[in-house]
Formats: structure tokens, C-alpha cells, sequence
């Protein structure tokens, strides 16, 4: 993980000695499914993630979905041309960090000639991984990163679209509408503090032109900004005490979980509480929260962007999002967390777009596939021909709170459902 955006791709074009020996510093992570000789008689899947490091909670549940997946797919062959295909996936772990990301991708494509490469979580690894595939020319679809750090922050154009990667997520102006409307249920002063990182996602969304700030002033709100801070910060006395001073009733930032709950409890020992905490990247998973504890955690709240509750299932396994909840629980003791959605439908759009082709070996035909692919999945419809920007679709999105749990010790219940009622609610926001 780096403290400032790092960008690669045309500029970084990995050819090098580095690149192609990558293949004995990875060793482990790569397993198959299914049986077969030579490349051209499987399809190979690469998928990148941050098993470990400051983004290691993303990952959490990547080892059960994986190996959920590679049990259909050894029972369900991918249907390509006439012929059915056994699928061989090799995960690899960036370790939190853009440079390694783009290095194993860059050995996936050169050393392990896969067909195509997954990636998820945040720009850090999706947009080093995303620009190696394009470079290359192979298939990339990417998840878990708001589409405008990944194509506006890759150098995208809606007037030139990218010709080989992809990406569904939602975007700054779905979370700025979530945000709002949660804050929109209580009495603040409407002043809002902001918890910017120096690294894409904290750039983008701090953004005084096109992020947060004009976003939420339209609704009547004010932003303070005591400044971006590096990753892996320890000391943020100065980012508090300006949130003090400005009197900051609600926080809204996008740190790592390490990060934020650094910075919270050094708030709460300075003794700053705002009455609402909206915060992404960092509050997502039941096991950051948990890291918190009692009191300091409770009514903490985030963006949701998929739960059990959720009204889909997957065009893969036909479970619903109970259902994978559900299996992931009983498998593993442990409670669901939302990533585990959104890899399930990475392997379900790779599977779609495979068995629109003739030959697994037809690039071309794969990128096509998924440029103008609608599917039904299990994180909702994903329409790639509807934007908003070419290579890009849409997932919804909700809003939540951390509060005591009957199961597990805190449980995310939705709250805010303003751009999506389809999805249910289970109350209102509650304040600190």
C-alpha cells in the first residue's frame, strides 16, 4: 500500500525480468479446479485480491467463495463453442500493495497465459491490475472500486472507452446520496468532517470539484477538511482537534480499517463524539467493527452494498443472498460480510462471457461479451450498455448501522434505502 495514488499501465508496461519471474515468489496461492492438460484445453481464470495487508478484510471470505465456485464449475463445465471446459482459477494475493498487484498481473498474463483476469478491492488493487490487463490486451473485470477512481482515475474518457477492462460498482454520486439521506434523519448543525487518506479513493472522494464537498453542500451541508493523511497514520491529534473546532456533528471519510480505528480512539480519548459516523472502506466488515468493540463501535455507520437481505440470487448456483449467507455462516462459523457478493458475481459474469464465445482463446469476442452484457446476478442486474461511462456498471446501494447483535456481537442493519426501496429496511438512523 502506498501514501500516494500510484497509476499504472501504457506508462508501466511490465515486460521485465521482475514480471516474468513472479512466478516462484507467488507459489501456494495458485490451485485448479477441474482436470485437463495444456491452456488451450481449460479455461484459465486469474483473480487478484488483497489477501493480506492494511486491505486484508476485503479478502475475508475470498477462500470460501473460490472454493464454492471451483466446486460448481468442476460440476458445471463451462459450455464454449460446442464443448464443455474444466476452469482453473489462480488467486493471487497483492498484499495490499499497487506495485505487487501489477506485477502478478502482468505474470498471470505473460508466464500463466490465462484467458482472463478478476480483480477486486479499492483502486489500489483493481486500477494497477486494470491497466496491466489493457496494456496486455486480456479481459479484465474488476469490482469492489467506485467506478470513478477506477476509470476516471486510469485516465478514462466516456468519448474513448478502455478496450479490454470492466468494472461494477456503484459511484461518489450513489454514496453521496446515501450519506445525505442518513444524515438528513436526524438534527446536526450540518457541518461535516471529513477523513481523507492520500491515496486514490481519499483524492477522488475529497475531491473539492467533483467529489464529496459540492455533493453535499447542494443538500445544505458544509465540509471541513483538516487535510489528506498518509496511509498507516498513528497520530491524528491535528486532524481532531480541527474537528473540534469546527464543531463537525457528522464524519464521513474512506480510510483502511487499520486507519480509522486508529483515528477513533484517539477521538474518543480526546473526547471528540460526532452525533453521526459515516464511513467507507474501513466499516464494511463485522470483524473491523468488532476490532473496535464495545462502547466505542456501536451505531457506527456505513455503506452497504449487498446483505442476506438483499432480493437476488446468482445466475450461477441460483442461490439466493440468504442462501450464500446462510452457506458461508455454516461453513465457517464466522458472519458474512459484503465482498463475498460481489467475487461470487466476478465468476458469474466470467462464466456468461465465456459461454458467449466459440473459442476460450477469443479475446476479442470475450471483451465484446462483456461490453454489452445485462446480466441478473447476485449483487442485482448489471447492465453494461446502460453506463454511466462506457466499461462501467451500475450496482445498488443502501445505507446501515453497526448495532448489538443476538448472534454475532454487532450485526449491520439497514437504514437507508432511499435510492433503492426494494431493498428493506430495518429502521432509522440512530445517533451516536
Amino acid at each position: 500500500m502506498t501514501d500516494t495514488p500510484v497509476r499504472f499501465g501504457r506508462r508501466r508496461f511490465l515486460t521485465t525480468a521482475g514480471a516474468l519471474g513472479m512466478v516462484a515468489a507467488t507459489g501456494g496461492l495458485a490451485s485448479a479446479c477441474g482436470s485437463g492438460g495444456s491452456g488451450g484445453d481449460r479455461i484459465k481464470i486469474g483473480y487478484v485480491s488483497p489477501v493480506s495487508g492494511p486491505l486484508s478484510p476485503f479478502a475475508e471470505t475470498d477462500e470460501f467463495i473460490i472454493n464454492s465456485v471451483r466446486d460448481h464449475f468442476a460440476n458445471n463445465p463451462i459450455p464454449v463453442g460446442g464443448r464443455t471446459y474444466p476452469v482453473e482459477i489462480l488467486h493471487r494475493d497483492s498484499q495490499s500493495d499497487p506495485g505487487r498487484a501489477a506485477d502478478l498481473a502482468a505474470d498471470l498474463i505473460l508466464n500463466e497465459r490465462v484467458h482472463m483476469i478478476l480483480v477486486s478491492s479499492t483502486p489500489e488493487t483493481s486500477n494497477p491490475v486494470s491497466d496491466q490487463c489493457e496494456a496486455n490486451g486480456v479481459p479484465c473485470v474488476a469490482t469492489i472500486t467506485p467506478w470513478q477512481p477506477w476509470f476516471q482515475g486510469r485516465g478514462g474518457q466516456p468519448d474513448r472507452p478502455f478496450n479490454w477492462t470492466y468494472l461494477f460498482f456503484w459511484g461518489l454520486e450513489d454514496i453521496e446520496a446515501v450519506y445525505a439521506d442518513m444524515w438528513d434523519q436526524l438534527d446536526t448543525n450540518k457541518v461535516a468532517g471529513a477523513l481523507w487518506p492520500a491515496d486514490s479513493d481519499g483524492l477522488s472522494w475529497g475531491d473539492p470539484a467533483t467529489g464529496f464537498p459540492p455533493a453535499v453542500a447542494a443538500r445544505g451541508y458544509r465540509m471541513v477538511d483538516p487535510g489528506n493523511f498518509p496511509t498507516g497514520t498513528q497520530d491524528f491529534t491535528r486532524h481532531i482537534a480541527e474537528l473540534q473546532r469546527a464543531d463537525a456533528q457528522i464524519l464521513v471519510g474512506v480510510p483502511t480499517p487499520e486507519d480509522f480505528a486508529t483515528f477513533w480512539r484517539q477521538a474518543a480519548a480526546q473526547n471528540y463524539r460526532p452525533r453521526i459516523v459515516t464511513i467507507a472502506k474501513a466499516l464494511p466488515f463485522p470483524s473491523a467493527v468488532e476490532a473496535i468493540g464495545r462502547p466505542l463501535a456501536e451505531n457506527l455507520g456505513s455503506d452497504v452494498w449487498w446483505s442476506p437481505n438483499h432480493p437476488f440470487s446468482s445466475s450461477l448456483t441460483r442461490q439466493s443472498s440468504k442462501q450464500l449467507g446462510d452457506a458461508y455462516t455454516a461453513a465457517t462459523g464466522r458472519q458474512w460480510t459484503m465482498p463475498m457478493a460481489f467475487i461470487h458475481a466476478l465468476f458469474e459474469v466470467a462464466a456468461k462471457a465465456f459461454a458467449s464465445v466459440s473459442e476460450i482463446d477469443d479475446r476479442q469476442g470475450l471483451s465484446r461479451a462483456i461490453a454489452t452484457m445485462r446480466i441478473d446476478s447476485i449483487v442485482g442486474t448489471l447492465d453494461w450498455t446502460r453506463g454511466p461511462v462506457p466499461n462501467v456498471a451500475k450496482t445498488p446501494l443502501v445505507g446501515g448501522q453497526w448495532r448489538a447483535g443476538a448472534r454475532f456481537p454487532f450485526e449491520l442493519q439497514i437504514v437507508s434505502n432511499a435510492q433503492h426501496p426494494d431493498i428493506p429496511t430495518a429502521g432509522r438512523l440512530t445517533a451516536l
